[in-house]
């Protein structure tokens, strides 16, 4: 008798099932999870570490370039006599205040700001390496409007292009790195990735100037579009990578293999206990009926997942004022980037602005940022000590560059604020560190994106114009300058707190994805067997 039930058992799983129009429905099939090893990408870590490090740096080389007074360029202006000088550059051309300027400046923020947790929430349900892919081929098409655009409007709308493109870099870009690289270097691997920034925006300061100066503030924009198309192509080419925390493509293919297969039960499931007058009712419209119902649960499920891991991330008090800290310093050194060679230039009178702001920026960039990452590294590269490397690095750097803008001979401002440029800078791998090394290995491209987002919302992108304003109001460079370089004393202050904080490296905890996803997708697989046995 047991062996005619289990007979029938099987039959009836295999047998096929007809709708109301006599058509045979196949019944589903789940495609069994790949076991073989993936095959070994060309991607080795240090491959991998370059080709991020020269993304970044043309990243920042356009943020440096739309700074630079050869691509920014400056008012129409006019003496007494009523003889005016021509503007240059994007200022001159559209005729902006300095304020409008300053909203150029950090047009691109407002795109990054948006896209960010966008980008970082699609990792858990879409390969993050060709979330990076898609992300250039949006930052290319924006650098080309900016190229293009007309009037103001039209390059603020470029900008924030670019910044939607940027998004899935920095949120993704990080953990990558922290993943492959070894560990006792993570932090100096994390800090030659950072070093991409300054040494991006001094590069960019030169180059604007160079073509700006010699040809066209259009033609910056052209030509940092040709160098970023090669690492488009990269992107959707390459085998992609997996992130720590994070199931292998294979296993949401299977995963989602199930779900489309339990909807599609439930389908006919519904047609053939439903009346016939329900069928005669909706007709054809019934087909399409799962499928949106499915999208609604699953956009409802993504929502409801962020809401959750940022509240993980809210509640974190390490998180929290690693970030506090960084968006006072952010603060200071958004502003520094924009207006930094226009306020040497109208101070000391630097002929060459461009030239000496971009050289003191990428040889004390490279220098600080390098060495931050490997004295922290030296030290045992743990939360607390990031703190402690945080803390005094920025508050004695802030001293020097406030000493710097008090004095009035320029060689000994270049000298005072070059150390100080050194000592802010070597904070960029720490700091990262932190925000990588403090939540879940799955939580990181979210805790990248959100401090990227509060650090831009409330940092570099209302200072560049508020440090406008300001000069508007005061019209000295100088006493704008002192203000500004004071906020690096809080942010000093609040990493300072981070040290007395109770702190866990988490790196190598399981992930709840990690851990549950695989057997979520077995479970899943045989409780519709049992299931199907049971009916």
């Amino acid at each position: 008798m047991a062996m005619e039930k289990e007979e029938q058992t099987i039959a009836k799983e295999s047998k096929p099932c007809a709708d109301e129009k006599g058509m045979v429905l196949e019944p589903p099939k789940t495609a069994p999870t790949p076991r073989t090893a993936p095959t070994p990408s060309w991607f080795t870590p240090k491959r991998l570490l370059f080709i991020f490090c020269v993304i970044n740096l043309i990243n920042y080389l356009d943020r440096g370039a739309i700074a630079s007074n050869g691509v920014n360029g400056s008012q129409r202006t006019c003496n007494k006599s009523g003889s005016c000088t021509p503007g240059t550059g994007i200022q001159g051309q559209f005729n902006l205040s300095n304020f409008e300027d300053g909203v150029i400046s950090s047009a691109f923020m407002v795109g990054l700001l948006v896209a960010s947790p966008i980008f970082a929430t699609l990792a858990k349900s879409v390969n993050p390496f060709r979330l990076i892919g898609v992300g250039l081929s949006v930052w290319t098409v924006g650098v080309i409007g900016s190229a293009a655009s007309w009037n103001f409007w039209s390059i603020t709308i470029a900008r924030m292009l670019v910044g939607v493109g940027e998004a899935s870099f920095i949120s993704l870009a990080a953990p990558f790195i922290d993943d492959r690289a070894p560990a006792a270097q993570k932090t100096a691997w994390l800090g030659i990735f950072y070093m991409c920034i300054p040494t991006g925006y001094a590069i960019g300061y030169i180059y604007g100037g160079l073509v700006g100066d010699h040809f066209n503030w259009r033609y910056a924009f052209f030509g940092e579009a040709i160098l970023m198309f090669p690492f488009v192509v990269l992107g959707f080419i390459m085998k992609p990578l997996m992130l720590k925390g994070f199931a292998p493509a294979e296993s949401k293919k299977a995963l989602t293999q199930v779900e489309t297969a339990a909807s599609e039960d439930t389908e006919v499931e519904i047609g053939n206990g439903g009346a016939a007058s329900t069928k005669e009712d909706f007709g054809d419209k019934k087909k399409y009926k799962p499928a949106k119902v499915k999208g609604a649960i699953k956009s409802s499920n993504q929502f409801v997942r962020f809401m959750k891991d940022m509240k993980v991330l809210l509640l974190d008090k390490v998180y929290v004022t690693n970030v506090l800290g960084y968006v006072a310093y952010n603060f200071v050194i958004g502003a520094y980037s924009y207006w930094g060679p226009k306020a040497g230039k109208n101070i000391y009178n630097m002929s060459n602005a461009d030239m000496i702001f971009g050289g003191i920026t990428v040889v004390c960039g490279i220098l600080g940022t390098i060495t931050g990452g490997f004295v922290l590294d030296f030290m045992t590269n743990t939360i607390p000590n990031a703190f402690k490397l945080l803390s005094m690095t920025t508050f004695i750097g802030a001293a020097f560059c406030f000493g710097a803008f008090c004095f009035k001979s320029m060689y000994l401002f270049l000298a005072f604020f070059a150390v100080g440029e050194f000592l802010v800078f070597a904070t960029q791998g720490p700091v990262n560190f932190v925000c990588l090394h403090c939540v879940n290995p799955s939580l990181r491209p979210l805790s990248m994106a959100m401090c990227t987002v509060a650090t831009h919302l409330f940092g570099d992108v209302p200072s560049s114009p508020l440090v406008g304003v300001l000069q508007d109001h005061i019209h000295n460079w100088r006493e704008t300058a002192l203000i500004l370089t004071s906020i690096l004393f809080p942010a000093a202050g609040i990493w300072f707190i981070g040290v007395f904080l109770k702190s866990v490296d988490r790196f190598n905890e399981e992930s709840e994805h990690e851990v549950n996803r695989t057997p979520l997708l077995e479970s899943k697989t045989a409780e519709r067997k049992e299931s199907s046995a049971q009916s």
